[in-house]
């Protein structure tokens, strides 16, 4: 192969999101496999039921998570499923286990929140990153990073802010997610904010700005005010601030002032609540 095709080959791969080892060394599909065991014919040894496994060093049991998630009809949507959830348990419990995503059969993990439940402060991102999908935890690697600097900055951090995305999984290559995919896991996260019921929810880019708030508007328009989230139940609003993401101001430093003041605002907020 040329090096030029192998270029090629390496860049399709990080395209379609294989852009990670999950093995020491790489297997080698040439080689010469084992023959297969003999059948043994059908008997009375046959016949008799297989003697029970017992635990030992070599048998590794299933894990079991608290929190069981009511039996739902195969075809579930996630509305139905968001909507069965009586807790943060059984929420997350019920997204590891939902087939309805294919994103989910592409990540390594599903990373369903960070921090503390019970602070007045609930974040909400976009997507996780290749940092994110690999650790399980939501805003971990560079923009993670920032952000946990920009909450520092008013007095925050993971102890006194919750953390987490409207998509539960990695979108292959940190591609952009469709508007499928976010209407998909949209009754995730709403249900995720009714369980948590925060004071103030910030908003971090434009997906989740305006997803959240189902507006048409760009970040540019929708930071630098204060908006009211509508809960699922129409009984309650939630003060929001929308900011920019880490990762745009990463890009873009000068945005950095716009930022701090939509901080400040929040800071204001928590210290004087309206």
């Amino acid at each position: 192969m040329r090096p030029e095709e192998a270029l090629a080959l390496l860049q399709w791969q990080i395209a379609i999101g294989a852009d990670e080892a999950i093995g020491e060394t790489a297997p080698d599909r040439t080689a010469v496999r084992p023959p297969a065991p003999a059948v043994q014919p059908a008997g009375p040894a046959a016949a008799r039921p297989p003697a029970a496994v017992q635990p030992g060093p070599s048998t590794v049991l299933p894990m079991r998570r608290p929190g069981p998630v009511a039996a739902l009809p195969v075809g579930a949507t996630s509305a139905d499923v968001a909507a069965a959830a009586m807790d943060l348990a059984q929420l997350q419990a019920a997204m590891e286990a939902f087939e309805g995503c294919a994103l989910r059969r592409t990540a390594t993990n599903t990373v369903f929140a960070d921090g503390n439940p019970a602070a007045r402060v609930m974040v909400i991102g976009e997507a996780p990153g290749a940092d994110e999908d690999r650790q399980g935890k939501p805003f971990v690697g560079v923009s993670g990073r920032l952000l946990d600097r920009m909450l520092g900055a008013i007095g925050l951090d993971r102890n006194s802010a919750y953390i987490t995305n409207i998509l539960p999984w990695r979108p292959p290559g940190n591609r952009t997610p469709t508007a499928a995919e976010i209407a998909m896991c949209l009754p995730f996260v709403r249900r995720h904010v009714a369980l948590v019921d925060p004071a103030i929810l910030v908003f971090v880019g434009g997906v989740s700005a305006s997803t959240m708030l189902d507006r048409s508007e760009g970040i540019m328009k929708l930071r630098g005010r204060w908006h009211q989230y509508r809960t699922d139940e129409g009984n309650k609003t939630i003060d929001a601030m929308c900011v920019f993401h880490p990762a745009f101001l990463l890009r873009t430093p000068a945005r950095k002032r716009d930022a701090w003041r939509d901080l400040l605002s929040i800071q204001a907020r928590l210290i004087t609540p309206d």
